[in-house]
């Protein structure tokens, strides 16, 4: 029997980044859904602030080399690997230097929120599918986590949703309180307007603010995970009231939430 293919997309993972709530996760999920007998493939962004050299971070060349078009430019993708040895398993980094090479993840040294973390966003989030399409590998389950990972499920079910290695895989969003304050950037709906998405697909971001960011998440995913206590409110209704799969889940001392979590992909896969 073919082992169950899980894609993991993270905003941060640990020991890339400073230990967090969503760093852990980032580190310790896919280890263990790993050794529940599922293969795994995971995927961060390559900020400024991850030392390449102490994380032996080396370009994948055969990866690299694609420009992706984002508000009529050109941006080129690269793509960057790392080993965590301990847990034998890789890390994939999307890289770009106009939106990655800066020293900080979403904001300044004074806190500001970069100007263009809709386009950061939208980058990471095709740049990760492209790099799939590149290993050629079709994930049964793609869990993404996060603000920044939200606009996988849109652009997995509209966009690519024709293609074969994407044409049975499931969904499932994990919702954090990792909020931005300031709304995205004004065109950011037009920004999304990719092949196989019109205006309509995402009315919802008309006001491009972290709820319904979260929101149209939520729309195009399969299961939605609440991960944390302190998610908004709002969110959890709106996950609530989407008749989809919904599980609460946070982290716990024990291992017990990779199990939940594993349960709730096979549950998801089940004709």
């Amino acid at each position: 029997m073919e082992k169950v293919k899980v894609l993991f997309i993270f905003e941060e993972i640990t020991p890339y980044l400073p230990e967090s709530y969503i760093s852990q996760i980032g580190r310790n999920l896919p280890q263990g859904i790993q050794e529940n007998g599922k293969e795994i493939r995971t995927f961060m962004p390559k900020y400024g602030c991850v030392n390449e050299r102490r994380n032996q971070l080396h370009e994948v060349i055969r990866l690299s080399g694609m420009n992706l078009i984002i508000n009529d430019t050109d941006h080129p993708l690269i793509i960057k690997v790392a080993s965590i040895q301990s847990a034998r398993m890789q890390i994939y980094f999307i890289d770009n230097e106009d939106y990655f090479g800066r020293k900080n993840t979403f904001s300044d040294g004074e806190g500001k929120e970069f100007s263009d973390n809709d386009e950061r966003t939208i980058f990471f989030s095709r740049g990760v599918i492209e790099t799939i399409i590149k290993l050629n590998w079709s994930p049964d389950i793609i869990h993404c986590h996060g603000w920044f990972s939200s606009l996988v499920p849109l652009y997995i079910k509209k966009s690519y949703s024709d293609h074969p290695l994407f044409a049975d895989s499931k969904v499932v969003y994990s919702a954090y309180n990792d909020d931005f304050k300031n709304p995205l950037n004004k065109k950011f709906k037009d920004k999304l307007l990719f092949e196989g998405i019109n205006k309509k697909d995402v009315s919802v971001v008309n006001t491009p603010d972290f709820i319904n960011i979260n929101k149209l998440a939520v729309d195009y995913s399969d299961g939605i995970i609440i991960g944390h206590d302190d998610v908004n409110k709002e969110i959890k209704q709106y996950a609530e009231d989407s008749k989809k799969p919904v599980i609460k889940k946070t982290i716990l001392e024990d291992d017990q939430y990779i199990k939940d979590y594993s349960s709730f992909y096979d549950n998801i896969l089940k004709p």
